[in-house]
């Protein structure tokens, strides 16, 4: 087992990762004290599979719950579902008291973390992430929140749980789409801060590939403290913490230009390569690092391109709406070896339309 804190004061939090956990949150939630009945907040998809074990483990220490779901998908991440889920905790009787677990993917977590902060201004809530994405990135640091129209993860909150809870057994459930997509995340943190990370998933591609218990423990756990100790440094992103979202500011033009057909992970894959290819051409990082990511991301069976269909303009109106724009001006991640970053606004449009292709 690994126990990680992410050290925030008042608010610190654990994040344990332990094969096998799912069948055991009931017994962690009743010794923490959390609430004194929880919503399970989990799509359609993720509560078939796992909704029952889950359930049965609340059960078993007497723990008061309802699940509640909604259709799965990016697709339903908007301000209607939260709506829906809110009414549905009110019309169930839940109170300040009470609190919710986010069990899903990333989508998911998401959501119950956004409906958390906000219903009765604010309950307490868990994570219990159950794809890799999830596990390594999004379950952890407090970001909730939904998509509108214009925009990805443009309405939502800082808001951290009270603890986070990673099982890796449940992996082995995943479609390959959602563990690549995973995997582009992983790989993330070995560019952005550890560079002896990176050589240790290029030399282990085989061993995570099939899901090696003692490896992806490893390779979780890694994750995990990287991102704690940014978020720990930088809560709620004013300045270290804006490295985590390398890859993302073309990684999320891409996924709305697709009308989110492409999944985040592979979307980022893409930003990664992307941003790689335009640090390289901005003179930031040496040609032999970038060649060296992209072939990291080509070996995994990643995307490491923009599809040739996607709109190039739509992809650049969808970049002038990330969060990341300050002042007009779109705020790149850009590696300057593998290891370490830089955060440039000094992009022109021509180097973009290069690296987009």
């Amino acid at each position: 087992m690994s126990e990680i804190t992410v050290g925030l004061g008042a608010r610190s939090y654990p994040i344990i990762i332990r094969s096998g956990i799912l069948e055991n949150i009931g017994a962690e939630l009743k010794k923490r004290k959390i609430a004194k009945r929880y919503a399970v907040i989990s799509d359609d998809r993720v509560a078939q599979l796992f909704g029952k074990t889950l359930m049965d483990s609340l059960d078993r220490e007497g723990l008061d719950s309802e699940l509640i779901t909604f259709a799965h998908g990016e697709a339903n991440k908007n301000l209607a579902t939260v709506g829906a889920l809110a009414s549905a905790l009110a019309s169930k009787g839940f109170d300040r008291k009470d609190g919710i677990i986010g069990f899903g993917g990333g989508v998911a977590g998401d959501i119950a973390g956004f409906v958390a902060s906000s219903y009765m201004r604010g309950v307490e809530f868990v994570q219990v992430p159950t794809t890799l994405l999830a596990q390594v990135d999004s379950s952890v640091g407090g970001k909730t929140g939904v998509d509108i129209p214009e925009g990805k993860n443009l309405v939502g909150a800082f808001y951290q749980p009270k603890g986070v809870f990673i099982d890796s057994l449940v992996l082995k459930t995943l479609p390959e789409q959602e563990l690549l997509g995973g995997l582009a995340e992983v790989i993330k943190y070995g560019v952005i801060r550890d560079r002896e990370f990176f050589d240790f998933l290029v030399h282990n591609r085989e061993r995570i590939l099939q899901l090696d218990p003692a490896v992806m423990e490893k390779t979780i756990a890694t994750c995990c403290l990287i991102k704690a100790d940014v978020v720990a440094e930088d809560e709620r992103e004013g300045d270290v913490r804006r490295i985590l979202n390398y890859g993302h500011t073309i990684g999320h033009a891409v996924e709305g230009a697709s009308n989110y057909t492409i999944i985040h992970g592979l979307a980022v894959s893409i930003g990664m390569a992307a941003a790689a290819r335009l640090a390289c051409l901005k003179g930031v990082l040496p040609e032999g690092d970038r060649d060296r990511i992209v072939r990291a991301l080509d070996d995994y069976g990643l995307p490491t391109s923009v599809p040739a269909e996607l709109d190039r303009s739509l992809i650049k109106k969808y970049l002038l709406t990330d969060k990341k724009v300050v002042g007009g001006k779109v705020h790149y991640v850009l590696p300057t070896a593998i290891g370490d970053t830089v955060i440039s606004a000094d992009v022109t449009e021509q180097q973009i339309d290069i690296v987009l292709g």
